[in-house]
């Protein structure tokens, strides 16, 4: 049983580093879930009110984040509400309708479309799906850098 739940929680793990930019896998989700199946297959010994503590407040920060992140891309290059929901749009179909390219033309082409239907111009339109495109890239980061601690904290927590 020890075997399978490594197994499992190094597969939640590699779940959880793909959803920190492929918007469609859960993430962080993923990576916290792993800690409760270790604790269920394996043990709950290591862990204690601070592991729980580090670990929850690490998952709020990253959701928190994700969105502030992306929206702060957006509107430094001057995009609206409109680019927002967009190019949250965008990078939730987009995967789907443009298999190989749709993680990065995805949030583009929704803030683009978000401010062309409030009337923006083109010009003004193409530099806020830019925004979002480095916005999303900028969230990446810090997802997979804080999801990163959450495992590391985890490996010091058990060994």
């Amino acid at each position: 049983m020890i075997t399978f739940g490594w197994i499992v929680v190094i597969l939640l793990f590699v779940i959880g580093m793909v959803g920190a930019v492929y918007p469609i896998l859960p993430g962080v989700l993923a990576i916290y879930g792993a800690f409760f199946l270790y604790g269920w297959l394996i043990s709950w010994e290591p862990f204690g009110f601070w592991f729980w503590l580090i670990q929850t407040l690490i998952v709020i920060i990253i959701m928190v984040a994700d969105y502030a992140v992306s929206a702060m891309g957006v509107k430094k290059f001057g995009g609206s509400k409109a680019a927002i929901i967009g190019s949250t749009v965008g990078l939730i179909i987009g995967p789907f309708v443009i298999p190989a390219f749709g993680i990065i033309l995805g949030p583009f082409i929704g803030a683009v479309i978000g401010e062309i239907i409030v009337g923006t111009s083109w010009k003004k339109a193409l530099s806020a799906g830019v925004g979002s495109v480095l916005g999303f890239f900028a969230s990446s980061v810090v997802k997979i850098a804080l999801q990163l601690v959450m495992i590391i904290v985890f490996f010091i927590w058990v060994f």
